[in-house]
């Protein structure tokens, strides 16, 4: 079985921690935790390993988040995933910080990674792990909170809420969406 696993962030040194790349720093992690290592190829940084029988490709779309769905597009394409086999990790204004949640499909609900995933799959039928990243910011603001790095408290939180989103990828590969939702999601 193969899975596309996919963390949208943008590059470049000045997105690096802010709440958008909160994608990004998931795939880091789950990369780190199976010893490997990404390498800049079309479109995207990629890296591939096993993990309990199943092969997942992991990729950070170099295309900024405007585009990700180029990079979404080509990668499943390569590699021919079925989309029932694509995972997106994405950073959720709706949903307070602290908050990881595995959704079989859903609206971009205003998010320009996912606004792009949908345009060029032509479909939201895909899952997403949806990062909690909270809504605290004033009227007209949100573009800088989104690009702000997480406040202290959040950044005590982060390694546990990442470590969470990794066991929930896990799941995803080994148990379905369905079995995960139901164990993890609450």
């Amino acid at each position: 079985m193969k899975y596309l696993i996919i963390g949208l962030g943008n590059i470049g040194p000045e997105y690096a921690d802010t709440r958008h790349n909160i994608g990004f720093m998931v795939a880091d992690e789950l990369a780190k935790q199976s010893h490997s290592s990404f390498f800049n190829m079309r479109l995207a940084y990629y890296t591939e390993f096993s993990y309990k029988g199943r092969s997942l490709f992991v990729i950070k779309p170099t295309t900024y988040m405007n585009l990700s769905g180029k990079a979404v597009n080509y990668w499943m394409q390569e590699l021919k995933i079925p989309i029932e086999n694509v995972l997106v990790i994405v950073d959720d204004l709706a949903l307070p910080f602290g908050t990881v949640r595995l959704k079989p499909k859903g609206s971009p609900a205003g998010h320009n990674g996912l606004k792009s995933i949908e345009a060029s799959l032509g479909t939201a039928a895909y899952a997403r792990l949806r990062f909690g990243i909270g809504d605290n910011f004033p009227k007209g603001r949100q573009v800088d909170y989104v690009l702000s790095g997480f406040d202290e408290d959040e950044q005590k939180e982060l390694p546990a809420l990442i470590d969470r989103s990794v066991e929930f990828i896990h799941s995803f590969v080994t148990a379905g969406t369905e079995l995960t939702m139901t164990r993890l999601n609450k």
